[in-house]
């Protein structure tokens, strides 16, 4: 049965309506400031992109984001790969153990992780262990780090999982029986196919990442704080909306830039592969 056109629309106006009155009002509110506050004109902008503050800034949080993505591909598509692999009732109890830190809220993890990275906590003492006393991670990059990639880490398993399980593993058999061995096999047949989803989960990650506050408010410095810190900044204790508008649509229109060269760059590739329209058997 095919729904007609107009109802289809229908269906999709309470979504559309709360995302206009919840997301795209007051992101255009405070974007409209950055244009006519104190007076109509780009001064702001100009000021922005004056100070080399904004482009530190802005750099330490696409390098961030990045660093987050890459660890969270070393760390997620091993054991996303592995729920395709284990039966029914293994894979239960690792999608639950994906699922727990949801069941905890985000400032509680984030406590815990300010305890655990402390001076002379239980990482502080297991790094003195291996031969590196005195190391706190507490207010620094890599602290911040281990703590955005343990909360964004479920989100990167759960669509690469998505993405992968409906790969025909009978594949991988046909390329052995073709005289490849397990480990040619899946680098030559299995993880191109796995590309696409790959892709997907790392563009969420990194668009989470680029706007995360409190793990890096909690965990962080002052001095290595991210552009969400800087925008919370001018609005709690400058009240400049203006400057944070700018800031957030700087901040918009880079990220919509680097998705859109990325995803120019990986076409060629997927083209290739002829994976530009995935389409996979279960």
């Amino acid at each position: 049965m095919t729904i007609p056109a107009r109802w289809a629309v229908l269906l999709l106006l309470p979504a559309l309506v709360m995302t206009g009155a919840f997301f795209l009002v007051p992101i255009g509110d405070i974007i409209l400031r950055s244009f006519t506050e104190p007076v109509v004109g780009l001064q702001v902008y100009e000021r922005l992109f004056a100070d080399p503050t904004t482009w530190r800034v802005l750099g330490r949080t696409f390098a961030t984001g990045a660093l987050t993505v890459v660890l969270c591909i070393a760390l997620g598509y091993p054991y996303a790969y592995l729920m395709t692999l284990v039966g029914p009732t293994m894979r239960t109890i690792l999608i639950v153990l994906v699922l727990v830190p949801f069941w905890t809220s985000l400032m509680a993890r984030t406590f815990a992780w300010i305890s655990l990275l402390q001076r002379d906590g239980p990482v502080s003492a297991l790094l003195a262990a291996f031969g590196l006393p005195g190391v706190t991670l507490l207010g620094t990059l890599p602290g911040v780090l281990i703590g955005m990639v343990q909360i964004l880490l479920p989100y990167f398993v759960l669509t690469v999982y998505a993405g992968i399980s409906g790969i025909d593993r009978r594949l991988i058999t046909a390329a052995m029986s073709l005289g490849a061995d397990r480990f040619r096999a899946f680098l030559q047949v299995y993880l191109p196919l796995s590309v696409p989803a790959v892709m997907a989960a790392s563009a969420l990650v990194f668009i989470l990442a680029l706007g995360f506050y409190i793990t890096p408010q909690l965990l962080g410095s002052p001095q290595e704080s991210l552009i969400a810190q800087v925008i919370g900044v001018r609005v709690e204790r400058l009240v400049d909306f203006a400057g944070a508008g700018g800031l957030s649509a700087i901040l918009l229109v880079a990220t919509a830039l680097l998705l859109g060269a990325v995803a120019l760059v990986f076409r060629p590739v997927l083209r290739k592969l002829g994976l530009s329209r995935p389409e996979v058997r279960a």
